[in-house]
């Protein structure tokens, strides 16, 4: 049976693949479109397979809100570039999957990738995406909040997402809250949070910088005291100067509003992934062939 276009037109409609991948199933299986959009995800899972072992540390920290604000789930997704992290195709994926992490409510991605997203699992919805796009994607990791109280949730450029819970503010506090946590990278609430392991790690530290002084016993207690001070106040949520205004620490800044921070969340896109170096000049000519 010859292959018109109007069949790759509709196979494509139907699948979203390209057309060369459209004519091709179209010719294999002889213009039959059901065995042909077979033939497409098997072959999309081939091609996933093949690329699952490629480094994804770019991608999209997707963000879902409950409407009620109470509830909220941030989901990590990667790809290898970031040129396909600004893709329409990725992000409509990248969000789809927030929102059904939101409706799933838990952090279990096994059962996340076995939702549905349209008339296909979100695992068939990857598969299909890694073979229409040509890169890895996986997604990577999920975390949520709920509260009682009123929630913060801001996602910077895609990249960086926090989710603060807040009880006994508001909700443009909320916000300028997650986005402090955005900027500042705190590790923990107050000082009380900090574990004895990393207080004692960091008083060795200071202690051995301390000694090499070369002043009385008392004095280097002194400074050791000091500087751990310090130290805290910069990992610390409540010991940081608030990002909007240096002068008002955020533990002061709260205390002003009679608010008390819970808890929060930041996921920060590619963290902990070994990178793989390539200028912009090498990834250009990847998408070019279709890598």
């Amino acid at each position: 049976m010859a292959v018109t276009a109007a069949m790759v037109k509709d196979l494509r409609d139907r699948t979203g693949a390209g057309m060369m991948e459209c004519k091709n199933a179209l010719v294999a299986t002889a213009g039959d479109i059901e065995a042909a959009i077979d033939h497409l995800r098997k072959s999309g899972l081939a091609q996933a397979d093949k690329k699952a072992t490629r480094v994804a540390a770019e991608g999209k920290i997707a963000l879902a809100v409950s409407g009620d604000n109470r509830r909220a789930v941030m989901v990590e997704v990667n790809c290898e570039t970031d040129f396909v992290a600004k893709d329409e195709n990725f992000i409509s994926f990248a969000n789809a999957i927030a929102d059904n992490a939101l409706k799933q409510g838990d952090g279990d991605i096994d059962a996340l990738m076995s939702s549905t997203i349209g008339d296909n699992t979100a695992e068939e919805a990857r598969q299909a995406l890694v073979a229409k796009i040509g890169e890895n994607i996986q997604v990577r990791r999920m975390v949520g909040r709920s509260t009682e109280g009123v929630l913060g949730a801001y996602v910077h450029g895609g990249k960086i997402g926090v989710l603060v819970d807040v009880e006994g503010g508001d909700e443009p506090l909320a916000r300028d809250l997650a986005m402090h946590v955005a900027a500042m990278n705190p590790k923990f609430i107050s000082a009380d949070d900090v574990p004895e392991d990393v207080v004692a790690k960091e008083k060795e530290i200071l202690a051995a910088q301390a000694e090499d002084s070369g002043k009385p016993a008392d004095i280097v207690e002194k400074m050791i005291s000091g500087r751990l001070r310090k130290h805290l106040s910069t990992i610390t949520l409540l010991g940081q100067p608030f990002v909007k205004d240096s002068d008002l620490t955020v533990e002061k800044l709260l205390s002003q509003a009679g608010a008390t921070v819970q808890g929060f969340e930041r996921l920060v896109v590619g963290e902990g992934i070994e990178k793989e170096q390539i200028n912009f000049a090498d990834e250009v000519l990847q998408q070019a062939r279709g890598r």
